[in-house]
């Protein structure tokens, strides 16, 4: 029971981890975004032309690629599922050996 529960810890510690660091990625990419904005329209920085949203679509880009990964496919895929994809190609495995053995047998015997 003991390592069960240091599983879940573990789990539990990564999950916060990578929501931390997305959150962190939001507050970064809010910031950047306004720092960017302001500073092309304050100081006139490349007014004639609109880079800073260019880079500022890339960004969110990267962004909702980094939530789709914490909350859909780590969400999904977690160590249950990881743990039910090897106990079913290790049974797969023991089926083709158990195949492959009989053959075998049957081979020798004829």
């Amino acid at each position: 029971m003991e390592r069960e529960q240091h599983e879940l810890y573990e789990y539990a510690r990564r999950r916060i981890k990578q929501k931390k660091g997305l959150y962190f990625h939001f507050v970064l990419l809010f910031l950047a975004s306004l720092f960017l904005f302001v500073s092309t329209k304050l100081f006139n920085f490349g007014i004639d032309s609109n880079w800073h949203i260019y880079l500022i679509t890339a960004w969110f880009f990267i962004f909702l690629l980094h939530f789709i990964k914490v909350y859909i496919t780590d969400r999904f895929m977690n160590k249950n599922w990881e743990r039910e994809q090897i106990d079913r190609l290790v049974a797969l495995q023991k089926n083709k050996i158990a195949e492959i053995q009989s053959q075998i047998t049957e081979d020798t015997s004829i």
